[in-house]
């Protein structure tokens, strides 16, 4: 691998984000040693962030350098709240600070785009072809469903007890126990085990690709360089991408150039800006800010979608349930540094999530008549069919530690844990918009969280189900001792409009913002890329990430950001091949 000081100014490929999708991009493209490769990161090395590798070490990352540090407009739906958008600043990207949980979401998800080469059989084996799983005694693997051969090495988590009691309670109430459901992606309403991107108490990161990927001394890393823009030239009717512009932490400029494609991925908020700042998107949004003009693509930085999840924290009677006394009790942080440093187990080897089920909704909507009277033929109110869940419902398997959100930190001797719903199909949709010309500065993301009354009915529905299981299940009815902290009285909740009004008061990000460059059809108005991610009249460009998501997968967008990132590397050498020259005895360059 080529160091940052080695750096040539002209490569065959050029990778604009080294993310999730962009590592895994252009690692697959290097191992075609005839070619060159750069990736250029606006972060740190992940090496230099050594909590990358740790799987407890969300919070260290969290608002710090490491972060992008996006703060959303104020939006209506949410009380005029402004959410803190967390997202990966560090070779890697989000992958660094992710749950690690690993759910596919399901087959329809994908099949639902009704896109040529996205179906669900092709996206799910995608994200195997990722995929290195680790099995253990206990868990029921469907071994179909995994890869073997993958750089992202996968396990499944030992469940707390309090998650052990979790999904009994999630069967009490007639959700079956399907443990490896989250990775078939053929169960709408279950319960199960999420496997984790974590193996023997390291957290495995989109950094691996490039990192640990043993003689590809032709894929150069740029760190803490900024993309401004990526030049075009126009020659007759044809717009081509040639170049990249980068702006280094000193300020200093530089400009790359690329022998044959350029490929953003630079993630859902920062894609679209790369794309306005180069000319190509909505003629006024560009030229606002005194930016020349280039493709007039109308869709570029709408589409925005992302999930809205609501926690809700209990109490918890018994001791030792939780795992509240590796961390919060007295010397207790000491201990599992110790443990951690040592032989990287305990609490800081794993995130803290447990039980996870998906479900659907119907009939518990069935009197709502806002439910009833939106229904599509084939489809529900969200657009979503009967073999994909409305919401989905996780727990937290201590009190959250995230200190931005949470300040009832239970004290010694006393445990608490949350729940999570996490709304899936949301109507709502956001912009992200140019604040400057001035690459450094964040763009203006407006979410528009819960404009759409469905999306409130549907995620308020969720809260009130979940509450009644943990409040009555079978597992957790003796053990939980209320809402936490005892002052707070979600857990006696019983309407659905006592939990609207919490739900406005407390959604937040799930973290999974996507659709920015959406992919579609030539008569799709809002279709950045075609299928094969190439950006519409421009040669020589792509865009890699979940920017280019239609519709969000009914799960979480790790596993989706893989995939992308491995089908675009075949679609990219294919194209290759494809294009080189025909020798006289047929043999191609």
């Amino acid at each position: 691998m080529g160091s940052q000081a080695d750096l040539e100014s002209t490569y065959d490929y050029i990778v604009c984000g080294g993310g999730t999708s962009g590592c895994v991009i252009a690692a697959r493209l290097a191992e075609d040693s005839s070619v060159t490769v750069l990736v250029i990161e606006a972060g740190e090395h992940s090496d230099n962030v050594v909590a990358t590798g740790m799987p407890g070490g969300i919070t260290q990352i969290i608002n710090s350098t490491a972060d992008w540090n996006i703060l959303s407009e104020p939006g209506e739906g949410v009380n005029n709240r402004q959410v803190p958008l967390s997202r990966g600043k560090v070779l890697g990207g989000s992958s660094t600070l992710n749950g690690t949980l690993c759910i596919r979401g399901t087959k329809t998800d994908y099949d639902e785009w009704g896109l040529d080469g996205w179906s669900g059989d092709e996206v799910f084996g995608y994200m195997s072809k990722a995929e290195t799983f680790h099995p253990k005694p206990w868990f029921q693997e469907d071994k179909r469903s995994h890869g073997s051969s993958g750089p992202l090495h996968t396990s499944p988590h030992d469940l707390a007890p309090i998650s052990k009691l979790l999904l009994t309670s999630y069967e009490s109430h007639g959700f079956p126990l399907e443990p490896d459901m989250f990775t078939t992606g053929e169960t709408a309403h279950g319960c199960g085990h999420a496997v984790r991107t974590v193996l023997e108490g390291r957290r495995t990161i989109a950094a691996d690709y490039v990192t640990k990927s043993s003689g590809q001394n032709n894929l150069s890393i740029l760190t803490n360089s900024v993309v401004d823009k990526v030049t075009l030239e126009t020659h007759k009717t044809e717009v081509k991408a040639t170049s990249v512009k980068v702006v280094s932490a000193d300020g200093a400029e530089s400009l790359y150039k690329a022998r044959k494609e350029i490929i953003l991925s630079a993630g859902a908020y920062c894609s679209p800006t790369i794309l306005l700042r180069s000319g190509i998107g909505a003629k006024d949004e560009v030229e606002k800010h005194d930016l020349k003009h280039h493709v007039h693509i109308p869709g570029v930085g709408k589409n925005l979608m992302d999930h809205l999840i609501v926690w809700a924290t209990y109490g918890v009677g018994e001791p030792n349930l939780t795992s509240d006394h590796l961390i919060y009790y007295e010397g207790a942080m000491a201990q599992a540094v110790e443990h951690y440093t040592t032989n990287k187990t305990g609490f800081l080897s794993t995130v803290p999530f447990g039980a996870i089920a998906f479900a659907r909704l119907d009939k518990r909507l069935a009197d709502s008549p806002l439910w009833k009277d939106a229904s599509v033929s084939g489809h529900d109110p969200m657009g979503q069919t009967l073999q994909q869940p409305n919401v989905e419902f996780f727990s937290t398997e201590c009190y959250p530690g995230l200190s931005h959100l949470f300040a009832d930190f239970p004290p010694d001797g006393k445990s608490a844990f949350a729940t999570l719903t996490e709304l899936f199909a949301p109507r709502s949709r956001g912009t992200v918009q140019l604040k400057s010309a001035d690459p450094t500065v964040n763009p203006v993301v407006d979410h528009n969280y819960l404009r759409d009354e469905l999306d409130l009915l549907v995620l308020a529905e969720g809260c009130r189900y979940q509450n009644e299981i943990v409040m009555q299940g079978s597992g957790t009815k003796e053990v939980v001792t209320g809402a936490w902290p005892p002052s707070a009285k979600h857990d006696k909740f019983t309407t659905r409009e006592e939990w609207m009004g919490y739900v406005k008061d407390q959604a937040t990000t799930c973290y999974h913002p996507a659709g920015t460059c959406k992919m579609g059809k030539d008569d799709d108005p809002l279709a950045v890329v075609d299928t094969s991610l190439r950006v519409r009249g421009v040669s020589n460009l792509r865009v890699v990430d979940v920017s280019v998501m239609p519709t969000l997968n009914s799960g979480h967008p790790q596993m989706a950001a893989y995939a992308i990132g491995e089908k675009a590397a075949d679609m990219i050498k294919a194209d290759a091949r494809a294009s080189k020259p025909v020798r006289m005895n047929g043999t191609k360059d």
